[in-house]
């Protein structure tokens, strides 16, 4: 006898007809994330874009749509684009993001730059640029890369090894699955970074029929992974069986928001901080435990515990070279590395306490209970603070002879007296070159943030463009770029879109006539001034380029004006903080001078065999540095 039961029906999930590029943009738009005051905001803040083959229909189109649920802004340059979108995820501490979108072709390479940037610096982007064809009905197209032994690739395979993940949408559909394990990687603390989604121009206009829940996604909410018990037990006698315990602050310790966590773990055990270039602002500069910047670019006072140091506690950092003095500075030290990562925890074989900066401190303090470092080396150390602190005023404030170039210390402290009162709330923004050692030491940050250096890829051309995302983030407070003309020639573009955007900068340029840093450096290595110096550059038939930055930067909307004298300089950034727009002083530097105060060794390779012999005592030199390297 035939079945005649009903099945029951099943009940399918509500869909909308969308095209590929709409859900994804409406998904970003629902897009919001908790923060770590409990605030839910958006976590995507808009798109940087420039139109163009590949994403100016579909994506364009799209974005058009929800222009007032997600803001799209224009750039002048993509490589620029994504610097300040990445500034902008570094000034929210990687609580929010902004995405990025380009043609496809030199759109898109243009973005490699700032991708390979922004994995360096553990930060978060969304990078989509458009793509070739995925029906390959009219290939080659226009700026179509053809691989002769591989059919699928395109210019964008080249985002593979400087993205955290990376997917190409060959179907509509895969968008339900690729944008959400995207978001996942920038919000998870440990694994976060630049994410890339490349979208054929022919599938962001294929439409499907879209699951209603992907356009209302749930609140986002960040990690605080706890240590694990063994661990933190391991970390906590070592520290209790130091003597002369030091703490570096890294870049993790404001990206967890843990300022006030390390501030009441260093008073309850009397350890002193040092700060590496992201983690600078972690602490009050005037704090008495703030030994302010340790490594090739670090205070005296830092580098002089960090070599007694037998037990370093890493919070939060990467332990580049710049920070270890290329593994010489603390060798003799045990370490502990207190890091949501554990491939950065398990650096230098040392004790891993593989946890959020802010929970790893919580516990660390609590488990240290009733114990603190021995009184006389945290007086010694406040010691050590309180005369740099001293130093670094006279540094900053001496006054020079008439007709002397000023450096990079007489400018900084130029800039920070112009400030209206004490508050030091201005945001000091840089990348490259001399000034981010200078700033390093002498920059003086008494809030997280208010120090923003971009040293983890070093990029010239980042300033200007990080500038423009930082105010974005921070529009209360003053950011103050600081450039060199070196930097600055190779990337001033977005100084037209901060002024079409509203966004208000204040630029100081310290010109000294070319690449001065690597120019100390080339000498520095026994090596013949060399394609550095302007003047060095000068071809049969040339002549020395007679650059007007303050022409220039007017030119592009800006105000621009030629500071004399540091005199000047101070009457113009008082100026400077009373326009409504963007603001370019430029003033001559010297590059012959430098705070010879701090700083440690660090590994620069020399030849083995050269007919110079400057060249064979800096390999002598060499040579002893690396025996204080640690093993």
């Amino acid at each position: 006898m035939p079945n005649t039961a009903q099945t029951p029906a099943t009940t399918r999930p509500a869909t909308k007809r969308l095209t590929m590029a709409q859900a994804l943009v409406r998904h970003l738009a629902a897009l919001r994330i908790q923060t770590a005051d409990g605030s839910v905001l958006p976590y995507c803040a808009g798109v940087f874009s420039i139109f163009g083959h590949g994403n100016v229909a579909g994506l364009g189109e799209a974005l058009w749509a929800e222009r007032a649920t997600l803001k799209t802004w224009r750039a002048h340059n993509e490589q620029a684009m994504a610097h300040a979108a990445i500034a902008y995820g570094k000034a929210q501490f990687r609580q929010r993001i902004m995405a990025v979108t380009t043609s496809i072709g030199p759109g898109a390479t243009n973005l490699l730059t700032a991708a390979a940037l922004a994995h360096v610096n553990r930060l978060p982007v969304l990078l989509l640029p458009g793509d070739t064809f995925a029906s390959r009905a009219p290939d080659p197209v226009l700026q179509q890369l053809e691989n002769f032994q591989q059919g699928d690739v395109s210019v964008n395979d080249a985002f593979r090894p400087v993205t955290r993940y990376f997917d190409r949408i060959m179907r509509p559909e895969q968008i339900l699955s690729a944008l959400p394990r995207a978001i996942e990687l920038m919000t998870d603390p440990a694994a976060c970074g630049p994410v890339c989604l490349a979208l054929p121009q022919d599938v962001q206009t294929q439409a499907f029929d879209c699951p209603e829940d992907f356009l209302q996604p749930s609140v986002l909410r960040f990690r605080r992974p706890p240590a694990d018990a063994h661990e933190l037990a391991q970390a906590a006698a070592l520290l209790r069986s130091a003597q002369r315990p030091l703490i570096i602050a890294g870049g993790g310790v404001l990206y967890s928001q843990g300022w006030a966590a390390l501030l009441a773990f260093a008073e309850q055990c009397g350890i002193p901080v040092a700060e590496t270039q992201a983690g600078k602002s972690s602490l009050p500069w005037n704090h008495p435990l703030n030994l302010g910047a340790i490594g090739v670019t670090g205070s005296p006072a830092a580098n002089t515990i960090a070599a007694e140091a037998d037990v370093v506690l890493a919070i939060g950092s990467r332990l580049q070279d710049f920070t270890t003095g290329s593994h010489s500075l603390f060798a003799g030290a045990r370490l502990i590395g207190l890091n949501v990562q554990a491939f950065d925890a398990s650096k230098w074989r040392g004790l891993p306490l593989v946890a959020d900066a802010r929970s790893g401190l919580g516990q660390l303090a609590q488990a240290l209970a009733g114990w603190q470092a021995p009184a006389a080396f945290t007086v010694r150390a406040k010691a050590l603070a309180q005369a740099w602190s001293e130093r670094v005023q006279t540094l900053t404030s001496t006054p020079i002879e008439a007709g002397v170039l000023p450096y990079d210390a007489d400018v900084i402290g130029a800039v920070r007296d112009s400030a209206p009162d004490s508050d030091q709330r201005d945001v000091v923004v840089c990348a490259a070159g001399t000034l981010p050692a200078e700033l390093h030491k002498l920059w003086r940050a008494k809030g997280p943030g208010n120090y923003h250096v971009e040293y983890g890829y070093s990029c010239m051309g980042y300033e200007i463009a990080g500038g423009l995302g930082v105010k974005m983030a921070r529009p209360a407070q003053e950011v103050i770029v600081m450039v060199g003309d070196g930097s600055y020639m190779m990337m001033n573009s977005e100084i037209a879109t901060s002024v079409m955007l509203g966004q208000k900068l204040i630029i100081v340029v310290l010109d000294n006539r070319g690449f001065g840093c690597i120019q100390r450096l080339q000498e520095a290595s026994g090596s013949a001034s060399f394609n550095n110096l302007l003047d060095d550059c000068i071809a049969d038939g040339g002549q020395t380029p007679a650059i007007d930055f303050a022409m220039h930067a007017r030119s592009l909307g800006a105000g621009g004006v030629h500071a004399g004298n540091l005199s000047e300089l101070q009457t113009a950034m008082a100026l400077a903080r009373a326009a409504t727009h963007t603001q370019v002083i430029v003033i001559d530097t010297t590059h012959t001078r430098t705070t010879a105060d701090g700083g440690c060794w660090w590994e620069v390779a020399i030849p083995e065999v050269s007919e110079r012999p400057e060249v064979a005592g800096a390999q002598q030199r060499y040579r002893a540095g690396r025996e204080n390297q640690r093993a």
